[in-house]
């Protein structure tokens, strides 16, 4: 960037500050507080920024304008002026009787898009009466394991009025088949949906650990899912590639980025391999991020992003359509940061990480509640949640511009960092053959944990603080939170229920539906349709995952020191 001067009053000319290194030696005898000052992932931060750290940068090539390539100030030309971003929370707990009526309620409180949160036997692809599925019904998340589970939960909720977004992976092929035919039994064409399933399975290997499958068929179970979206579903996102979870693992915030994105360069190559196009399913590839609790941080890493995605996808992959080269995405604020201790200040936390959410420009929201480390959100944990996003949006005057924080010497700064660090991880992933290979030899995990035990080391001698707990603790502290708890009754009328299910539908049109997912599964061909069929015959989610497992088998783990 050009370097300003001033007049002086003597008509002499000068720069309007000394240079950086004089100004740090005038300095030198000032107090300095005897801590480390770097950023939560442990990235170094000078006192002062200045013109000369961003002196590189060229405007049109790094920076440019909201809505135009590469994209680093927001994917829209006017962003939160023309539209505010989507506001959810993830919920669902028990029955999907239990769920709907938190739907309705957080509707009716201005949410604007559903967030639906599966119990771990659902993420797992089994149903609620397989004995792995003992004490976890309708713990984590809503119970859904058949049709009729997901005809209750949306029971009342026009489909094609509401945007939906659904965090499953291993099994999101049969979810998706459910809510499809639910919004058929509404009279909703699958060209009217709106919404996102997760589907990122490459980063259930790296972190979450909810897999079924092996790699190989589960990256065809999703260029599968790509294709029927392309010619089925237009307004849907068949995939939402996640660094929120390889963040809550213990990333940095630059390996959620360079992992995150690896990732959706893997879904990229893997879906013009099976013969797509890609400006004709990449369009549809959504991206899930975390935002923790290091401000500047977090906003960077949201602008390095878009920037890198726009870059590869013209430079590398030679995408001709804008909106390929556009990185859109979902955000939820940081679980891992919240405390058990004091958790009121989680409300504080929050409020700081949506900020940075928006700032960053992203384009749909979900604020954790302030109980979340404790149980399942409460009803006015949630509302406060909401509001939350509610005050950014309409009281704050943060969306009044795009991109307020643009020609920051520190953000710009922080954002080139960000994506240099990012360049050298896609170089060593590059260098192990790939997503896949890195995965099964262990190197994402072992990052992964090196980090993590950094950042405790660092809470241990207490060079970060985290209030309420290893600093300002408050003894003998009494919580009065109230917890919603989840009966064993949940289990039991889940059973019941599908119990039900197997009695009532006809027992040759199931067989026959499973005999055809396994025919395409060995035989090869879009394994969609079958899905389908198979939903509307009434065949469990369980029954689905292990036909597709007597062909494709599971996963294990590769060890990892």
């Amino acid at each position: 960037m050009k370097e300003v001067t001033s007049n002086r009053p003597d008509g002499e000319k000068t720069k309007p500050k000394r240079r950086k290194t004089e100004w740090l030696n005038g300095i030198e005898a000032q107090r300095i507080r005897s801590i480390k000052f770097t950023t939560v992932s442990g990235e170094p931060i000078d006192i002062i920024y200045t013109p000369e750290d961003i002196n590189h940068i060229d405007y049109d090539r790094d920076i440019g304008r909201p809505g135009e390539f590469p994209y680093t100030r927001g994917i829209h030309h006017t962003m939160y002026r023309g539209q505010l971003w989507t506001m959810r929370q993830f919920a669902g707990f028990g029955t999907p009787d239990d769920s709907n009526k938190r739907y309705h309620y957080l509707l009716d409180n201005g949410q604007t898009g559903l967030s639906v949160a599966f119990d771990l036997p659902t993420l797992m692809g089994r149903d609620p009466d397989d004995s792995l599925s003992d004490g976890e019904v309708g713990v984590c998340g809503v119970s859904v394991s058949s049709l009729a589970d997901m005809e209750i939960l949306f029971k009342g909720i026009p489909l094609d009025k509401v945007s939906t977004s659904m965090t499953i992976n291993a099994p999101a092929a049969m979810l998706l088949a459910f809510y499809i035919v639910v919004a058929e039994k509404q009279g909703v064409a699958p060209r009217q949906l709106r919404g996102t399933i997760q589907n990122d399975i490459l980063k259930e290997y790296i972190a979450q650990k909810e897999w079924i499958y092996p790699p190989k068929p589960s990256m065809r179970i999703i260029t599968d899912m790509f294709a029927y979206a392309v010619d089925n579903m237009p307004k849907w996102n068949p995939i939402s590639v996640s660094g929120y979870h390889i963040r809550e693992a213990g990333s940095t915030a630059a390996q959620e980025l360079a992992f995150t994105l690896a990732d959706g360069f893997a879904y990229v190559e893997a879906g013009m391999a099976a013969g797509l196009d890609i400006d004709d399913f990449v369009p549809q590839i959504s991206f899930f991020f975390n935002s923790h609790i290091d401000f500047f941080e977090e906003i960077a890493k949201y602008r390095a992003a878009r920037r890198i995605w726009a870059r590869r996808m013209r430079d590398k992959y030679g995408a001709k359509n804008p909106r390929t080269w556009k990185l859109r995405y979902h955000t939820q604020t940081a679980g891992c940061s919240l405390t058990a201790q004091q958790p009121e200040n989680n409300i504080i936390r929050t409020t700081l990480q949506a900020l940075a959410a928006v700032l960053g420009g992203t384009q749909s929201l979900h604020t954790n509640s302030m109980d979340e480390t404790l149980a399942l959100p409460s009803e006015k944990a949630v509302t406060i949640a909401l509001r939350t996003q509610q005050i950014i949006a309409y009281e704050t005057g943060v969306t009044d511009t795009v991109d307020p924080l643009a020609g920051s010497y520190f953000v710009e700064s922080l954002t080139n960092r960000m994506e240099e660090e990012a360049e050298k991880y896609f170089e060593k992933i590059d260098s192990l053959g790939g997503v896949i290979p890195a995965i099964e030899m262990g190197f994402f995990q072992r990052e992964i944990a090196d980090a993590a035990y950094r950042y405790q080391q660092e809470l241990d001698k207490k060079d970060k603080i985290i209030v309420g707990v290893n600093e300002y603790v408050q003894e003998n502290e009494k919580i009065e939170i109230p917890i919603l708890e989840i009966p064993k009754e949940v289990e039991l009328k889940q059973r019941q229920r599908i119990a039900e299910v197997r009695a009532s539908r006809d027992r040759k049109d199931v067989k026959a539906a499973l005999a055809e997912l396994r025919d395409k599964a060995e035989n090869g061909g879009n394994l969609m349709p079958s899905l389908l069929k198979a939903t509307r015959v009434y065949a469990t989610l369980g029954e689905m995952c292990e036909t597709l497992k007597e062909v494709f088998g599971v996963y294990d783990e590769p060890l990892v020191f």
